[in-house]
């Protein structure tokens, strides 16, 4: 293995009879250095986007979310929530209730998901830093708040500032017992702030107290969920088990990842396809590898007849041109690593690519991971191993040479 590696290296930097042939190497080790960088920068890019989205979930998805299975809302079991608060692990626990309703402000209207959240949701999650404008307030001195999204505050044009406009809130009744009789129940509130998550979200939810959403929906007593936010670097599984130990199998226990699962799913389909997209053009890039390989060849197939006469064997002149084209995929990929590396730095401090205005971030979100590396390394030398396999074959039928006298 030694020899034919040592005579690789001494190939590639050797001078060549042609210097087309020191080109087209050449142009194979940038093409595969920016398909290196390309895969890597490919796959940052989400990761940044991934990590940016479950960041913005944090503001409103609690750590551990509990469901039932079957129906939608159920009665408040006081003795099942203070086992759970007791779970070691376990910093705040929230119930809640969801429904869709009306929202109506300065005669405008709009369909919402009002969620009803207890006082302390800002500690099961971290709604608070979502917050764009006023603050977190559910009620006071009988006076009941609104937290409105962003983009559903703006479309009704609502004016925080402007403390006698309330905003009417309209849910269907149960039970309707006359014609006469309305059928929806109405109750107002005042709002009280805007939060900026993402766009599904600003142009949909507005939270209210969860006594508020109960009256509106004639359910005392009931939510639709139970949000459990965990101690940091603690084990999720083990929590999710203790609570669905508390709770039955009537109940559904999700983590923030699960709560999304979809989305994610669909952000790591769209990575791969982007990635296998990136790795068909650096493997058509890597036919400029082959042609180089087959030009070495020829160029050294008196040295190669020469070995071949001198003991070497068919076997380790095929590793020879093998490990030559190894070693220009591995210049490569140091190179490809090398700019991917430099424009994460300028990417990550001064956010050269931009986005266009209206979004929460200003620059493209970017984050390198060890597995990245190891993954793409693996790809880039894959195909440089099979680019190389044509040319190896052909260089391993090179006769041993004979000296006619």
């Amino acid at each position: 293995m030694r020899l034919p590696l040592l005579a690789a290296w001494r190939y590639l930097f050797s001078k060549k009879s042609t210097n087309a042939i020191n080109i087209i190497t050449g142009i194979s080790i940038v093409g595969i250095g920016v398909g290196t960088a390309a895969l890597l920068l490919v796959l940052s890019v989400f990761n940044g986007f991934e990590e940016l989205l479950a960041g913005l979930m944090n503001s409103v998805n609690a750590d551990i979310k509990v469901t039932l299975v079957r129906g939608k809302t159920f009665e408040i079991d006081s003795a099942a929530i203070a086992r759970i608060t007791e779970i070691d692990g376990v910093e705040s626990v929230s119930l809640t209730l969801e429904e869709t309703a009306l929202i109506e402000y300065d005669g405008k209207q709009d369909f919402c998901v009002l969620k009803g959240v207890e006082d302390h949701y800002n500690l099961t999650t971290t709604i608070d830093s979502a917050l764009i404008d006023g603050e977190f307030k559910l009620r006071e001195l009988g006076f009941q708040y609104l937290i409105m999204g962003g983009g559903i505050a703006n479309r009704l044009n609502v004016n925080l500032n402007d403390p006698f406009e309330p905003v009417a809130v309209y849910m269907p009744k149960q039970r309707v017992r006359s014609p006469a009789e309305p059928a929806f129940r109405k109750r107002l509130a005042y709002p009280r702030g805007k939060f900026s998550i993402k766009q599904d979200y600003d142009y949909r939810y507005v939270f209210a107290s969860l006594e508020f959403v109960q009256e509106l929906l004639e359910r005392p007593g009931e939510a639709s969920a139970i949000e459990i936010r965990t101690a940091r670097n603690t084990g999720q599984q083990g929590i999710k088990q203790a609570v669905a130990a508390v709770l039955g199998e009537a109940y559904d226990v999700k983590d923030r990842y699960e709560q999304n699962d979809a989305l994610f799913k669909l952000m790591q389909i769209e990575k791969w396809l982007s990635y296998a997209i990136a790795g068909l053009t650096l493997f058509i890039v890597s036919f400029n590898l082959v042609g180089a390989l087959w030009m070495i060849v020829l160029d050294k197939k008196q040295d190669l007849s020469i070995l071949r006469a001198m003991g070497a064997t068919a076997r380790q002149i095929r590793d020879l041109i093998l490990y030559e084209g190894l070693l220009v995929s591995g210049l490569g990929v140091m190179l490809g690593v090398l700019v991917a590396v430099i424009a994460f730095l300028l990417q990550r401090h001064y956010g050269l690519v931009g986005v266009p205005e209206g979004f929460v971030i200003d620059a493209y979100p970017i984050v390198l991971r060890l597995t990245d590396f190891l993954i793409v390394c693996l790809t880039v030398l894959s195909i440089g191993a099979l680019s190389s396999i044509l040319p190896a074959r052909k260089a391993s039928l090179i006769p041993a040479y004979v000296r006619e006298e």
